[in-house]
């Protein structure tokens, strides 16, 4: 990421026309394309330091790359991998959630024993 004074930092909504976020790019079907960052978007908060977002030029991003049949088959094998309980090994019909490690009910099997 880039050091902190050695771009331009603008404050939010402030930004010049021809500049995106990550987020603005994929909304719009574009992708940084490996260009480098050129400025920053900062966000006030009251109790912690500002909200952070790199911006990129609008005019050197590439269009998203379009989904091949082998990614599909690899992201649904990653989704159904998160939606299977590592304790009862069933499918929750969920993701199951990282906070429990489990799916509710064996989660909450501790609890009921007691």
């Amino acid at each position: 990421m880039p050091r902190e004074g050695t771009i331009p930092v603008y404050r939010w909504r402030l930004a010049p026309d021809g500049l995106a976020t990550y987020r603005q790019l994929r909304a719009a079907g574009l992708r940084p394309g490996g260009q480098p960052v050129v400025a920053q978007l900062e966000r006030p908060r009251r109790r912690r330091g500002p909200l952070v977002a790199y911006l990129y030029r609008i005019d050197l991003a590439k269009p998203v790359r379009p989904m091949t049949p082998a990614k599909r088959t690899a992201l649904a094998k990653a989704n159904a991998a998160r939606r299977i309980c590592p304790e009862c090994r069933r499918d929750a019909g969920y993701v199951i959630p990282a906070t429990l490690g489990a799916c509710v009910t064996c989660a909450d099997a501790p609890s009921l024993a007691a």
